[in-house]
Protein backbone atom coordinates (compact mmCIF):
# COMPACT_ATOMS: atom_id res chain seq x y z
CA UNK A 1 0.00 0.00 0.00
CA UNK A 2 1.28 3.48 -0.44
CA UNK A 3 1.82 5.93 2.06
CA UNK A 4 1.85 9.13 2.39
CA UNK A 5 5.76 11.39 2.72
CA UNK A 6 6.49 13.95 5.15
CA UNK A 7 4.94 17.19 3.78
CA UNK A 8 6.65 19.77 5.63
CA UNK A 9 10.96 20.34 4.81
CA UNK A 10 13.35 23.25 5.94
CA UNK A 11 14.41 25.37 3.35
CA UNK A 12 17.98 25.77 4.99
CA UNK A 13 19.34 22.01 5.41
CA UNK A 14 16.35 19.51 3.52
CA UNK A 15 15.34 18.22 6.77
CA UNK A 16 11.57 16.59 6.54
CA UNK A 17 9.09 16.28 9.03
CA UNK A 18 5.23 15.19 8.81
CA UNK A 19 3.81 18.12 10.87
CA UNK A 20 4.93 21.47 11.31
CA UNK A 21 7.43 22.82 13.38
CA UNK A 22 9.22 25.81 14.53
CA UNK A 23 12.71 25.13 14.70
CA UNK A 24 14.05 22.56 12.10
CA UNK A 25 15.93 19.53 13.96
CA UNK A 26 18.66 19.16 11.76
CA UNK A 27 20.28 22.75 11.28
CA UNK A 28 18.50 24.22 14.80
CA UNK A 29 17.64 27.42 12.60
CA UNK A 30 14.35 29.09 13.09
CA UNK A 31 11.31 29.55 10.62
CA UNK A 32 12.66 27.55 8.38
CA UNK A 33 10.11 24.30 7.74
CA UNK A 34 7.76 25.44 5.47
CA UNK A 35 5.08 23.34 3.87
CA UNK A 36 5.88 20.86 0.53
CA UNK A 37 3.87 19.74 -1.71
CA UNK A 38 2.99 16.26 -0.32
CA UNK A 39 3.59 12.95 -3.09
CA UNK A 40 3.29 9.01 -2.81
CA UNK A 41 5.94 6.48 -2.01
CA UNK A 42 5.88 3.58 -4.54
CA UNK A 43 6.99 0.19 -3.81
CA UNK A 44 10.28 -1.10 -5.89
CA UNK A 45 10.19 -3.72 -7.74
CA UNK A 46 12.78 -6.50 -7.68
CA UNK A 47 14.56 -6.51 -10.73
CA UNK A 48 16.49 -9.91 -11.57
CA UNK A 49 20.79 -9.79 -11.64
CA UNK A 50 22.45 -11.44 -14.45
CA UNK A 51 25.29 -12.89 -14.33
CA UNK A 52 27.80 -10.41 -15.49
CA UNK A 53 26.39 -7.44 -13.02
CA UNK A 54 26.50 -9.83 -9.92
CA UNK A 55 28.01 -9.28 -7.15
CA UNK A 56 31.91 -10.28 -7.27
CA UNK A 57 34.02 -11.26 -4.11
CA UNK A 58 36.57 -8.26 -3.46
CA UNK A 59 39.68 -10.52 -4.26
CA UNK A 60 38.27 -10.97 -7.87
CA UNK A 61 38.42 -7.03 -8.58
CA UNK A 62 41.75 -5.66 -9.79
CA UNK A 63 42.54 -2.69 -8.70
CA UNK A 64 43.06 0.15 -11.06
CA UNK A 65 45.02 3.36 -10.43
CA UNK A 66 43.64 6.73 -10.32
CA UNK A 67 45.35 9.05 -12.49
CA UNK A 68 46.34 12.67 -11.97
CA UNK A 69 46.85 15.57 -14.14
CA UNK A 70 48.65 18.15 -12.76
CA UNK A 71 46.72 21.89 -12.91
CA UNK A 72 50.01 23.48 -13.10
CA UNK A 73 49.59 25.18 -9.56
CA UNK A 74 51.80 22.48 -7.37
CA UNK A 75 50.03 23.61 -4.21
CA UNK A 76 46.49 23.00 -5.25
CA UNK A 77 47.86 19.60 -6.97
CA UNK A 78 49.26 19.08 -3.53
CA UNK A 79 46.10 19.56 -1.20
CA UNK A 80 43.98 17.10 -4.03
CA UNK A 81 46.52 14.09 -3.90
CA UNK A 82 48.58 15.18 -6.87
CA UNK A 83 46.30 16.66 -9.20
CA UNK A 84 42.72 16.68 -11.04
CA UNK A 85 41.18 13.11 -11.45
CA UNK A 86 38.83 12.75 -14.35
CA UNK A 87 35.41 12.53 -13.42
CA UNK A 88 35.62 14.03 -9.73
CA UNK A 89 33.62 16.18 -8.61
CA UNK A 90 35.21 18.89 -6.44
CA UNK A 91 33.33 21.30 -4.10
CA UNK A 92 35.04 24.64 -3.33
CA UNK A 93 34.08 27.10 -0.43
CA UNK A 94 35.19 29.82 1.02
CA UNK A 95 34.27 33.25 2.70
CA UNK A 96 32.82 36.09 0.01
CA UNK A 97 35.88 38.05 -1.16
CA UNK A 98 38.47 35.50 0.09
CA UNK A 99 39.29 34.71 -3.34
CA UNK A 100 37.51 31.89 -4.96
CA UNK A 101 37.19 33.05 -8.37
CA UNK A 102 40.24 33.97 -8.46
CA UNK A 103 41.79 30.64 -7.48
CA UNK A 104 39.79 29.09 -9.93
CA UNK A 105 40.27 31.22 -12.71
CA UNK A 106 44.22 31.12 -12.29
CA UNK A 107 43.45 27.20 -12.13
CA UNK A 108 41.32 26.94 -15.73
CA UNK A 109 44.03 29.47 -17.11
CA UNK A 110 46.32 27.37 -16.22
CA UNK A 111 44.92 24.28 -17.34
CA UNK A 112 44.09 25.92 -21.09
CA UNK A 113 48.13 26.81 -20.99
CA UNK A 114 48.91 22.94 -20.76
CA UNK A 115 46.40 21.91 -23.47
CA UNK A 116 42.93 20.90 -21.94
CA UNK A 117 39.78 22.74 -23.30
CA UNK A 118 38.25 24.74 -20.63
CA UNK A 119 34.58 26.01 -19.83
CA UNK A 120 34.51 28.44 -17.59
CA UNK A 121 30.68 28.97 -16.28
CA UNK A 122 30.19 32.11 -14.41
CA UNK A 123 26.83 32.44 -12.98
CA UNK A 124 27.65 35.57 -10.61
CA UNK A 125 29.22 38.07 -13.02
CA UNK A 126 29.26 38.84 -16.88
CA UNK A 127 31.70 37.27 -18.47
CA UNK A 128 33.37 41.18 -19.33
CA UNK A 129 33.62 41.19 -15.38
CA UNK A 130 35.52 37.85 -15.78
CA UNK A 131 37.88 38.63 -18.95
CA UNK A 132 38.92 41.92 -16.78
CA UNK A 133 40.18 40.24 -13.75
CA UNK A 134 41.93 37.96 -16.28
CA UNK A 135 43.60 40.21 -18.34
CA UNK A 136 44.28 41.63 -14.50
CA UNK A 137 45.58 38.26 -13.57
CA UNK A 138 47.64 37.12 -17.42
CA UNK A 139 45.17 34.39 -17.05
CA UNK A 140 44.28 34.97 -20.94
CA UNK A 141 44.08 31.99 -22.96
CA UNK A 142 42.42 31.03 -26.23
CA UNK A 143 41.70 27.65 -25.04
CA UNK A 144 39.71 28.85 -21.82
CA UNK A 145 35.78 29.63 -22.49
CA UNK A 146 33.72 31.78 -20.75
CA UNK A 147 30.05 31.51 -20.19
CA UNK A 148 27.46 33.84 -18.22
CA UNK A 149 24.42 31.30 -17.82
CA UNK A 150 22.67 30.40 -14.54
CA UNK A 151 20.12 27.94 -16.38
CA UNK A 152 21.01 23.89 -15.79
CA UNK A 153 20.09 23.16 -19.32
CA UNK A 154 21.82 25.94 -20.98
CA UNK A 155 25.10 25.24 -19.12
CA UNK A 156 24.48 21.82 -20.56
CA UNK A 157 24.55 23.32 -23.78
CA UNK A 158 27.46 24.68 -23.23
CA UNK A 159 28.88 21.53 -22.18
CA UNK A 160 27.77 19.52 -25.71
CA UNK A 161 29.33 22.19 -27.12
CA UNK A 162 32.72 23.35 -25.74
CA UNK A 163 33.52 19.40 -25.55
CA UNK A 164 36.07 20.52 -22.75
CA UNK A 165 38.22 18.85 -20.58
CA UNK A 166 37.36 20.66 -17.31
CA UNK A 167 34.05 22.84 -16.28
CA UNK A 168 33.95 24.91 -13.41
CA UNK A 169 30.88 26.84 -12.38
CA UNK A 170 30.73 29.49 -10.15
CA UNK A 171 28.56 28.85 -8.01
CA UNK A 172 26.33 26.02 -7.44
CA UNK A 173 23.73 28.21 -5.50
CA UNK A 174 23.34 30.54 -8.32
CA UNK A 175 22.34 28.18 -10.79
CA UNK A 176 18.44 26.96 -11.33
CA UNK A 177 16.94 23.91 -13.32
CA UNK A 178 13.72 24.23 -14.97
CA UNK A 179 13.04 20.63 -13.75
CA UNK A 180 12.57 21.83 -9.98
CA UNK A 181 10.41 23.87 -8.06
CA UNK A 182 11.88 26.55 -5.80
CA UNK A 183 14.26 29.53 -6.14
CA UNK A 184 17.89 29.59 -7.31
CA UNK A 185 19.84 28.54 -3.87
CA UNK A 186 17.14 26.49 -2.24
CA UNK A 187 17.90 22.72 -0.74
CA UNK A 188 15.66 21.56 -4.01
CA UNK A 189 17.72 23.51 -6.72
CA UNK A 190 20.67 22.88 -5.43
CA UNK A 191 20.58 18.71 -4.94
CA UNK A 192 19.28 18.79 -8.44
CA UNK A 193 21.90 20.95 -9.71
CA UNK A 194 24.59 19.51 -8.20
CA UNK A 195 23.49 15.61 -8.69
CA UNK A 196 23.33 16.29 -12.50
CA UNK A 197 26.52 17.93 -12.89
CA UNK A 198 27.77 15.17 -11.17
CA UNK A 199 26.27 12.57 -13.28
CA UNK A 200 27.41 14.44 -16.37
CA UNK A 201 30.53 14.23 -14.30
CA UNK A 202 30.75 10.67 -14.17
CA UNK A 203 29.33 9.86 -17.43
CA UNK A 204 31.82 11.45 -19.48
CA UNK A 205 34.59 11.14 -17.52
CA UNK A 206 34.82 14.72 -16.86
CA UNK A 207 36.14 16.94 -13.81
CA UNK A 208 33.70 19.42 -12.51
CA UNK A 209 34.74 22.47 -10.35
CA UNK A 210 32.44 23.98 -7.98
CA UNK A 211 31.89 26.87 -5.97
CA UNK A 212 29.80 26.81 -2.94
CA UNK A 213 28.77 29.72 -0.65
CA UNK A 214 28.59 29.38 2.56
CA UNK A 215 26.70 30.42 6.14
CA UNK A 216 27.43 32.76 8.65
CA UNK A 217 29.17 29.99 10.82
CA UNK A 218 31.17 29.36 8.30
CA UNK A 219 29.62 25.44 6.79
CA UNK A 220 28.69 24.82 3.46
CA UNK A 221 25.11 25.93 2.31
CA UNK A 222 22.83 24.19 1.08
CA UNK A 223 21.79 20.69 2.32
CA UNK A 224 24.06 18.07 3.68
CA UNK A 225 23.86 15.76 0.90
CA UNK A 226 26.06 18.24 -1.37
CA UNK A 227 29.11 17.43 0.81
CA UNK A 228 28.25 13.42 -0.04
CA UNK A 229 27.90 13.46 -3.50
CA UNK A 230 30.50 15.47 -4.60
CA UNK A 231 34.55 13.49 -4.33
CA UNK A 232 36.25 16.53 -3.04
CA UNK A 233 35.78 19.40 -0.66
CA UNK A 234 37.98 22.19 -0.39
CA UNK A 235 38.08 24.77 2.37
CA UNK A 236 39.42 28.19 1.22
CA UNK A 237 40.50 30.33 4.20
CA UNK A 238 42.11 33.55 4.83
CA UNK A 239 41.91 36.96 6.96
CA UNK A 240 40.78 40.14 4.95
CA UNK A 241 43.79 42.18 6.90
CA UNK A 242 46.43 39.43 5.64
CA UNK A 243 47.18 38.11 1.94
CA UNK A 244 47.79 34.90 3.05
CA UNK A 245 45.54 32.24 1.87
CA UNK A 246 44.96 28.33 2.79
CA UNK A 247 43.30 25.23 0.50
CA UNK A 248 42.60 22.71 2.93
CA UNK A 249 40.85 19.34 2.15
CA UNK A 250 37.73 18.49 4.51
CA UNK A 251 37.17 15.33 2.36
CA UNK A 252 38.98 13.63 -0.44
CA UNK A 253 38.35 10.44 -1.80
CA UNK A 254 41.12 10.49 -4.41
CA UNK A 255 44.26 11.43 -1.15
CA UNK A 256 44.94 12.45 2.04
CA UNK A 257 42.82 15.26 3.92
CA UNK A 258 45.81 16.27 5.98
CA UNK A 259 47.29 18.50 3.06
CA UNK A 260 47.41 22.39 3.37
CA UNK A 261 48.00 24.70 0.19
CA UNK A 262 49.45 27.94 0.90
CA UNK A 263 48.43 30.81 -1.67
CA UNK A 264 49.31 34.38 -1.16
CA UNK A 265 47.00 37.29 -2.77
CA UNK A 266 48.47 40.02 -4.76
CA UNK A 267 48.03 42.57 -7.28
CA UNK A 268 48.27 40.45 -10.22
CA UNK A 269 45.90 37.77 -8.74
CA UNK A 270 46.99 34.76 -6.40
CA UNK A 271 50.28 33.37 -6.19
CA UNK A 272 51.48 30.04 -4.40
CA UNK A 273 54.18 30.10 -1.44
CA UNK A 274 55.85 26.88 -1.89
CA UNK A 275 58.27 27.54 0.97
CA UNK A 276 56.41 29.98 3.53
CA UNK A 277 58.69 29.42 6.29
CA UNK A 278 59.56 32.93 6.87
CA UNK A 279 56.10 34.38 6.55
CA UNK A 280 55.60 33.42 10.21
CA UNK A 281 58.36 35.29 11.51
CA UNK A 282 59.33 38.75 12.82
CA UNK A 283 62.37 40.18 10.83
CA UNK A 284 63.36 42.20 14.14
CA UNK A 285 67.44 42.88 13.95
CA UNK A 286 68.16 42.04 17.57
CA UNK A 287 65.80 39.38 19.67
CA UNK A 288 63.18 40.78 21.90
CA UNK A 289 61.88 39.87 25.04
CA UNK A 290 58.11 38.06 24.95
CA UNK A 291 58.83 36.54 21.72
CA UNK A 292 59.43 32.75 20.98
CA UNK A 293 59.44 30.35 17.65
CA UNK A 294 57.89 26.97 17.81
CA UNK A 295 57.40 24.47 14.77
CA UNK A 296 53.65 24.04 13.92
CA UNK A 297 52.16 21.93 11.77
CA UNK A 298 49.84 22.74 8.95
CA UNK A 299 48.44 19.24 7.56
CA UNK A 300 51.63 17.55 7.06
CA UNK A 301 53.61 21.06 6.56
CA UNK A 302 55.98 22.10 9.39
CA UNK A 303 55.99 25.60 9.69
CA UNK A 304 58.25 27.67 12.18
CA UNK A 305 56.00 30.19 13.97
CA UNK A 306 56.75 32.91 16.34
CA UNK A 307 54.54 33.45 18.86
CA UNK A 308 54.85 37.06 21.09
CA UNK A 309 53.74 37.87 24.11
CA UNK A 310 53.29 41.38 26.17
CA UNK A 311 52.80 41.12 30.07
CA UNK A 312 51.48 44.89 31.94
CA UNK A 313 50.53 45.16 35.72
CA UNK A 314 47.23 45.83 35.89
CA UNK A 315 45.10 48.60 37.51
CA UNK A 316 41.73 46.64 37.59
CA UNK A 317 40.55 43.86 39.30
CA UNK A 318 40.23 41.37 36.81
CA UNK A 319 42.74 41.22 34.56
CA UNK A 320 42.75 41.32 30.90
CA UNK A 321 43.86 38.19 28.54
CA UNK A 322 43.75 39.17 25.22
CA UNK A 323 45.01 36.38 21.96
CA UNK A 324 44.61 36.65 18.54
CA UNK A 325 45.95 33.52 16.64
CA UNK A 326 45.63 31.13 19.61
CA UNK A 327 43.40 29.66 21.41
CA UNK A 328 42.22 31.51 24.68
CA UNK A 329 41.00 28.76 26.58
CA UNK A 330 44.32 27.08 26.22
CA UNK A 331 46.51 30.20 27.32
CA UNK A 332 44.73 30.81 30.32
CA UNK A 333 45.01 27.13 31.47
CA UNK A 334 48.93 28.10 30.90
CA UNK A 335 49.22 31.13 33.08
CA UNK A 336 47.63 28.76 35.34
CA UNK A 337 50.43 26.19 35.09
CA UNK A 338 53.41 28.78 34.98
CA UNK A 339 52.01 30.53 38.41
CA UNK A 340 51.06 26.89 40.55
CA UNK A 341 53.72 24.64 38.71
CA UNK A 342 56.70 27.32 38.17
CA UNK A 343 56.35 29.99 40.45
CA UNK A 344 55.40 32.58 38.32
CA UNK A 345 53.01 35.26 39.87
CA UNK A 346 50.59 36.53 36.81
CA UNK A 347 47.44 36.91 38.76
CA UNK A 348 47.99 40.56 38.42
CA UNK A 349 49.42 41.25 34.95
CA UNK A 350 47.06 41.83 31.76
CA UNK A 351 48.44 39.24 29.02
CA UNK A 352 48.47 39.44 25.52
CA UNK A 353 49.51 36.94 23.20
CA UNK A 354 49.22 36.69 19.25
CA UNK A 355 51.15 35.20 16.64
CA UNK A 356 53.13 36.62 13.67
CA UNK A 357 51.61 36.81 10.17
CA UNK A 358 47.96 36.04 10.74
CA UNK A 359 48.34 32.19 11.43
CA UNK A 360 46.38 30.70 13.76
CA UNK A 361 47.90 27.93 15.82
CA UNK A 362 45.58 25.55 17.56
CA UNK A 363 47.56 22.38 18.31
CA UNK A 364 48.86 21.24 21.78
CA UNK A 365 52.66 21.37 20.48
CA UNK A 366 52.87 25.20 20.43
CA UNK A 367 51.99 24.60 24.18
CA UNK A 368 55.58 25.31 25.36
CA UNK A 369 56.23 28.18 23.27
CA UNK A 370 53.20 29.93 24.23
CA UNK A 371 54.45 29.36 28.02
CA UNK A 372 58.14 30.49 27.42
CA UNK A 373 56.63 33.54 25.42
CA UNK A 374 55.04 34.82 28.67
CA UNK A 375 57.94 33.97 30.92
CA UNK A 376 60.11 35.84 29.09
CA UNK A 377 57.45 38.84 28.64
CA UNK A 378 57.51 38.47 32.83
CA UNK A 379 61.45 38.18 33.07
CA UNK A 380 61.98 40.95 30.59
CA UNK A 381 64.73 38.60 28.80
CA UNK A 382 64.79 37.76 25.37
CA UNK A 383 65.93 34.15 24.25
CA UNK A 384 68.48 33.14 21.62
CA UNK A 385 67.29 33.78 17.93
CA UNK A 386 68.56 30.22 16.81
CA UNK A 387 66.23 28.94 19.89
CA UNK A 388 62.70 26.74 18.63
CA UNK A 389 60.79 25.06 21.09
CA UNK A 390 58.25 22.27 20.74
CA UNK A 391 56.10 20.66 23.40
CA UNK A 392 52.31 20.25 24.86
CA UNK A 393 52.37 21.22 28.66
CA UNK A 394 50.24 18.93 30.83
CA UNK A 395 48.45 20.57 34.21
CA UNK A 396 51.09 18.99 36.21
CA UNK A 397 53.94 20.92 34.36
CA UNK A 398 54.91 18.11 32.65
CA UNK A 399 56.07 18.09 29.34
CA UNK A 400 54.69 15.51 26.67
CA UNK A 401 56.02 14.74 23.02
CA UNK A 402 54.42 16.90 20.29
CA UNK A 403 52.87 14.32 16.90
CA UNK A 404 55.48 14.39 13.92
CA UNK A 405 58.50 15.62 16.40
CA UNK A 406 60.83 14.06 14.11
CA UNK A 407 59.76 16.12 10.87
CA UNK A 408 59.49 19.19 13.24
CA UNK A 409 63.29 18.70 14.57
CA UNK A 410 64.07 18.14 10.90
CA UNK A 411 62.44 21.29 9.19
CA UNK A 412 64.04 23.28 12.63
CA UNK A 413 67.54 21.90 11.65
CA UNK A 414 67.04 22.98 7.83
CA UNK A 415 65.94 26.31 8.81
CA UNK A 416 69.29 26.67 11.11
CA UNK A 417 67.70 26.67 14.62
CA UNK A 418 70.97 25.54 16.23
CA UNK A 419 68.55 24.90 19.83
CA UNK A 420 65.51 22.78 20.15
CA UNK A 421 63.97 22.32 23.65
CA UNK A 422 61.45 19.71 23.06
CA UNK A 423 60.13 16.10 25.50
CA UNK A 424 63.66 16.23 26.18
CA UNK A 425 63.31 18.51 29.39
CA UNK A 426 60.77 16.76 31.56
CA UNK A 427 59.18 19.75 33.47
CA UNK A 428 58.33 23.30 32.99
CA UNK A 429 61.04 24.32 35.16
CA UNK A 430 63.71 22.41 32.97
CA UNK A 431 62.44 24.32 29.81
CA UNK A 432 62.61 27.38 31.26
CA UNK A 433 65.82 26.93 32.72
CA UNK A 434 67.00 25.31 29.50
CA UNK A 435 65.89 28.55 27.82
CA UNK A 436 66.97 31.12 30.33
CA UNK A 437 70.42 29.92 30.04
CA UNK A 438 71.47 31.79 26.70
CA UNK A 439 68.61 34.74 27.83
CA UNK A 440 69.70 38.02 26.52
CA UNK A 441 68.55 41.21 29.17
CA UNK A 442 66.71 43.86 26.86
CA UNK A 443 65.57 46.22 28.93
CA UNK A 444 66.10 49.50 26.76
CA UNK A 445 65.99 52.93 28.00
CA UNK A 446 63.92 55.14 27.02
CA UNK A 447 65.19 58.72 25.70
CA UNK A 448 63.33 61.43 27.77
CA UNK A 449 62.09 64.02 25.55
Amino acid sequence: MARPVSNFRCTECGWTSIKWVGRCGECQQWGTVTDAATGITKRVATVAVSGNSGARSITEIGAESVAHWPSGINEFDRVLGGGVVPGAAILLSGEPGVGKSTLLLEVASRAAASGQRVLYVTAEESVSQVRLRAERTNALHPSLFLAAETDLGTILGQIDHVKPQLVIVDSVQTVASAATEGIAGGPSQVREVASTLIRVSKDRNLPVLLVGHVTKDGTIAGPRLLEHLVDVVLQFEGDRQTALRFVRAHKNRFGSTDEVGCFEMTGEGIAEVSDPSGLFLSHARRPVSGTCVTIALEGRRALPVEVQALIVKSQAPQPRRVVNGVDASRVAMLLAVLERRAGIPLSGFDVYVSTVGGIRVTEPGADLAIALAIASAYKDKAYPAAMAVVGEISLAGEIRPASSSKQRLAEAARLGFGTVIDSEASHIREALRLAFAGAIDERIEIPEF
